[in-house]
């Protein structure tokens, strides 16, 4: 049994402690303004009809593409418009990957959670420009790292006087163009006293798999989404898309919208009956 997670307050709503299972969600890159605020609002209908607090995601740029010709989104200031907008308009908090410290004092503007991705975590001044905001920092896990190896990342963060820290498992690598979950990473991030969330849908990934383009196996994700909380986890990460066919990053690991509503009521189901040394 892990002990109690720090709570970290993002807007309205709690992560961890004693607080509900947490949603993190969206589609992979921001592909449109009007799709995703079609995609946001509908995710939001559906987390507030289950009872689920959420956190709207999508990236303004993927700078860790695959190939030279991958879409990488619409850019530092036109995204951070569009993540604006889908803020004030549906109410919702957002969070977004931020890739080098000089774009962080722009994002902090919007941003509700800025987003350290994996292949950066142990990228130590972006760490600490992102840790200086004051702001919530959600750190992916990188795929080459071991889960005891995050402490030290914590480290640099609270150097900066900054207690506001989300870890995310988002799978391991074994061998090549495959990542695997050790599920005992949760119970070990745990034991550092932050909130953990769980990737099902990155984790899904077979990175680099297709050539110039990442891979990946969505029918996984309800599985390891169940298994994470049956295991212990403060919320789960998912991005979804209405069409992940024809998404343009990401699209064979994330999940189809219509598909969201299953995933979530089953792992708020188990969520409710396994004690995660939050009650």
């Amino acid at each position: 049994m892990t002990r109690l997670t720090r709570p970290i307050r993002i807007g309205e709503l709690s992560i961890g402690g004693t607080s509900p299972l947490v949603l993190i969600g969206g589609p992979c890159v921001i592909e449109s303004e009007v799709l995703s605020l079609r995609i946001a609002a509908r995710i939001k209908g559906i987390a507030e009809e289950l009872h689920i607090p959420y956190i709207f995601k999508s990236s303004y740029d993927k700078a860790n593409r695959s190939s030279i010709r991958s879409f990488r989104g619409p850019g530092l200031s036109k995204g951070l418009k569009i993540l604006s907008r889908i803020k004030k308009e549906l109410r919702l908090p957002v969070l977004s990957d931020v890739h080098t410290a000089e774009e962080v004092p722009y994002a902090a503007e919007v941003l509700d959670v800025l987003q350290i991705p994996a292949f950066l975590c142990r990228q130590t001044d972006l760490v600490l420009a992102v840790a200086k905001t004051g702001k919530p920092v959600n750190v992916k896990k990188g795929q080459f790292l071991a889960p005891w190896d995050m402490k030290n990342v914590i480290e640099k963060i609270e150097s900066a006087g900054n207690r506001k820290i989300l870890l995310t498992e988002r799978g391991v690598s074994f061998g090549y163009n495959l990542l695997v979950n050790d599920f005992r990473s949760l119970q070990v991030m745990r034991s550092f006293g932050y909130p953990v969330i769980f990737d099902a849908t990155h984790s899904t990934q077979l990175p680099g798999g297709l050539g110039d383009r990442t891979g990946g196996q969505r029918e996984f994700v309800p599985a390891l989404a169940r298994a994470a909380c049956a295991v212990g986890c403060d919320g789960l990460f998912l991005e979804v898309h209405e069409n992940p066919n024809r998404a343009l990053s990401d699209g064979s690991n994330m999940i189809f919208l219509k598909d969201l509503k299953g995933v979530l009521e089953q792992a708020k189901r188990i969520d409710t009956i396994v004690d995660r040394g939050r009650r």
